[in-house]
């Protein structure tokens, strides 16, 4: 009986060690951290463009402007920067050092205001930092590139390869049965709004409009009672991964930005990072957020709230590098997610075996199309430029071929010519 007693109670140690191990594995919070990275959205802002019959849509009722910032958006990013703080205060110092963080933000108003807002509450001035008693804030750089040359965060570089198959994938039968099905939402919003509403980015925008001023209590006209908040909600939601719906699509992207961070990850741990920072962060959009997770495969159809924040870090167990990622879209704690066929912590050579086929070789040279990669049928028809374009392509194709076909026939004479009088003399 004492046996059996015994053996009882180590089967149940047992069990009770793999529970606890379970479920602390579970939290992906093992380990030395040593490297976060911060991708976050911007925080509350104004309409950025109103429908045309928008009763709300006199600049008198916004008067920070279309697209700005509000003031609740910066005591969003504030008290997001202190929450931050308190996670990453093992990680960085109370004061600010360039050899410590990073901050990058896409070239836009509301990012930019929204990082700044951010930095306030996660570096309040302390000690040798107050340089003004009467401010409880010190000025921390905040770096960006035009959009147009950015291929990291804004994604929006120019890049033909993506642009086509964006473009085949919207006129997939796929993506075309999609549409036909949401024909009546379409006439519906654009008979209503003013607006030509014919995909689901278009809905997508009618319902943050919608959004926004219901959030400002501003009384919505009664026909949006038909959309608002549903299907509107989940129509938006579903054309957040329309971007990054394939690999391709994926990898040209936001691939460049999920390779940056593996990248950094890699030359962190291999003590090769200089200057040698703890921390880096992303201030971008709802559709930079929803990208980058559709990009791991992670993005569960919703549309990204305010200050949405996904954790990308890097931790050592048993001297060996682990990555985990957390979301945290709203002011709870936030949620580990499971790294497809991995779990929540995975090592860090492991990441880049899953995420091969969306984590771009050379991004410059994949994006290159040329013309010999499109058939006839590709091109816009409606397009004046691209049927000109093709045809004229088309027609000096043709001559170049008559020419050397010319050009080789007279070739082969002459040698046959040359040949027969030699014989014959």
């Amino acid at each position: 009986m004492l046996i059996k007693l015994f053996l009882f109670f180590i089967l149940n140690i047992k069990l009770f060690v793999i529970v606890w191990c379970s479920e602390k594995n579970a939290t992906g919070n093992e380990g030395q951290l040593i490297f976060a990275h911060v991708l976050f959205r911007h925080g509350d802002r104004t309409p950025v463009d109103p429908y045309p019959t928008d009763p709300w849509r006199d600049l008198k009722y916004w008067p920070t402007g279309w697209g700005q910032l509000t003031n609740t958006g910066k005591k969003q990013h504030y008290e997001l920067g202190q929450w931050l703080r308190k996670r990453y205060t093992n990680l960085i110092s109370k004061t600010y050092s360039r050899n410590e963080i990073f901050i990058r933000s896409t070239d836009v108003d509301r990012t930019l205001m929204s990082a700044l807002a951010d930095l306030s509450g996660l570096y309040p001035p302390t000690e040798k930092d107050i340089w003004n008693p009467d401010v409880n804030w010190q000025p921390i750089p905040v770096h960006t590139i035009p959009e147009v040359n950015d291929a990291i965060l804004a994604a929006k570089k120019p890049c033909p390869a993506y642009d086509y198959a964006l473009k085949k994938l919207k006129t997939s039968e796929e993506y075309t049965e999609i549409n036909k099905k949401l024909k009546p939402i379409y006439n519906y919003l654009t008979k209503n709004s003013g607006k030509n509403v014919n995909t689901m980015t278009g809905c997508q925008y009618i319902y943050g409009c919608l959004k926004i001023e219901q959030l400002y209590n501003k009384t919505l006209p009664e026909w949006t009672s038909k959309v608002y908040p549903e299907p509107l909600a989940t129509i938006s939601a579903r054309a957040f991964i329309t971007n990054t719906y394939t690999p391709q699509l994926a990898r040209l992207k936001f691939g460049p930005l999920l390779k940056e961070m593996l990248t950094r990850f890699q030359d962190k741990f291999n003590r090769n990072l200089d200057p040698d920072r703890k921390l880096w962060i992303y201030s971008a959009h709802d559709t930079t957020v929803s990208g980058f997770l559709n990009t791991l495969n992670l993005f569960e159809l919703h549309n990204p709230p305010y200050t949405a924040c996904v954790l990308v870090e890097l931790r050592v167990i048993n001297k060996e590098p682990f990555v985990s990622i957390f979301y945290k879209n709203t002011t709870a704690e936030p949620i580990a997610m499971n790294i497809p066929n991995c779990g929540q912590l995975c090592p860090l050579d492991e990441m880049f075996k899953i995420y091969e086929p969306v984590l771009p070789v050379n991004w410059e040279s994949e994006c290159r199309l040329s013309m010999l990669q499109m058939s006839y049928v590709d091109v816009e028809i409606k397009s004046t430029i691209g049927v000109a374009g093709i045809s004229i392509l088309l027609i000096l194709s043709l001559l170049a071929i008559i020419i050397a076909v010319l050009l080789y026939k007279r070739h082969s004479n002459y040698h046959d010519d040359k040949w027969y009088y030699r014989i014959d003399g």
